[in-house]
């Protein structure tokens, strides 16, 4: 899973300023989507939607757009997380035989009450806030953010790097039991820091403002192209264990891109319910399974992977917190198609559906009817051309808006 890369910043799926090559192979060899959501347009709900497999409003902490700094948010740091007893996809798997790792970032709350190792992990090298410098990986309060387990280390170097070289230290080792690797690296987040840019991490400001400051689309192309040379020692290293013929790849990321991100066709970014918030790049690879070079205009949603992973592994979900994705392993194989589903997202200030081609936006008081088929660009609005559906759709939203948690009043 990447962090904050949008649905065009790879160049198998349209960037025009620079090249994925070892992504755009993962693509070659397996499946691409051309229409993958997140379950939200920022960090920590899709996280919550892809350790649960459900929607992330229907926790509490799902409802942190994003969880702040351990500093930040008080006393409410021993509140505020997954409840320890929710079964998680690690959890599930690791209870099915596999060796689980998380390696990056988790940003699902604070130590000691809400790390990995609570949720199935059996190891964790990473971050617990949701960004970091990623030369002296310390948070905007200048905290040290890098954790062996429960506690915290010095690292020196490039945060995408050191993460990766967990990760093909992790391939190597001998693996009695099957594993589940959950590699959740932190770039192109901001700080917009590429592998040569240290000069810029020395000079930095300790604050959100300066964590946003600077950037420019040279230094992104440097970090995605950097994060794509990583991916790449991750599946080189899996070939060379002689891993590939028999593992699932998912590649992902965890919400639509922001300031330096390539929104072409689409319209908003990171935080907006536009689909350049919450349409991501997806791409799986399953020797056997998938079939190489292929696309898909199937809808899947981060929560499907939860679902296929699980089942991929021989388990299911807890039967009292049933998943809300699906098992898309049919879609995988190109063979059988699942159809039209319907998604849902909300935030504090916008709610969206999306049905077939159908999407129904609310923003504010607004409201909104986009045909996606002939309008991604979300241009063109078919309210007062189509009043049935977008009856049908706002019904659809308020009735699946019950069963969430709600947000506090401000």
């Amino acid at each position: 899973m990447a962090d904050d890369l949008g649905w065009g910043d790879l160049s198998c799926y349209g960037r025009p300023d620079y090249k994925t090559p070892k992504i755009d192979r993962l693509a070659s060899e397996g499946i691409r989507f051309t229409n993958a959501y997140s379950a939200a347009p920022v960090c920590t709900p899709t996280r919550v939607g892809f350790h649960t497999g459900r929607y992330p409003a229907r926790l509490p902490v799902g409802l942190e757009e994003p969880i702040h700094e351990r500093s930040a948010i008080g006393e409410r740091v021993k509140t505020t997380g997954i409840p320890r007893s929710h079964p998680t996809v690690s959890s599930i798997i690791r209870s099915a035989g596999y060796d689980t790792a998380l390696i990056g970032k988790w940003h699902l709350g604070y130590w000691p009450d809400f790390g990995p190792l609570h949720y199935g992990f059996d190891e964790f090298f990473g971050i617990m806030s949701g960004a970091v410098d990623h030369f002296t990986h310390k948070d905007m309060t200048e905290n040290l953010d890098l954790y062996e387990g429960e506690v915290t280390v010095e690292r020196v170097g490039y945060l995408t790097n050191l993460l990766t070289d967990r990760a093909v230290e992790y391939l190597k080792r001998p693996h009695v039991e099957p594993f589940y690797l959950s590699l959740h690296h932190v770039s192109p987040h901001w700080p917009w820091e590429g592998p040569g840019d240290k000069a810029f991490s020395d000079s930095i400001e300790y604050s959100r403002e300066g964590f946003r400051a600077g950037g420019s689309i040279k230094v992104y192309a440097e970090m995605v192209k950097n994060l794509d040379a990583n991916v790449g020692k991750v599946l080189d290293t899996l070939r060379s264990s002689g891993l590939d013929k028999n593992t699932l790849v998912v590649f992902t990321s965890d919400n639509g891109g922001e300031r330096f991100s390539y929104h072409w066709p689409f319209r908003g970014q990171k935080q907006e319910l536009y689909e350049g918030g919450v349409r991501v790049p997806a791409i799986v690879r399953w020797p056997g399974v998938t079939k190489a070079g292929s696309v898909s205009d199937q809808p899947v949603i981060t929560m499907d992977w939860t679902a296929t992973m699980v089942a991929a592994a021989g388990a299911k979900a807890d039967e009292h917190y049933p998943f809300d994705g699906i098992d898309v392993r049919s879609a995988l194989t190109g063979q059988k198609d699942p159809g039209d589903r319907m998604f849902f997202w909300r935030t504090k200030r916008q709610g969206a559906v999306r049905n077939g081609n159908w999407k129904y936006l609310r923003d504010g008081k607004n409201e909104f009817l986009y045909n996606l088929s002939i309008d991604e660009g979300e241009n063109a609005d078919f309210k007062e051309r189509e009043p049935a559906i977008i009856d049908d759709l706002r019904n659809a939203f308020n009735k699946w808006e019950t069963t969430l948690k709600q947000y506090p009043a401000a």
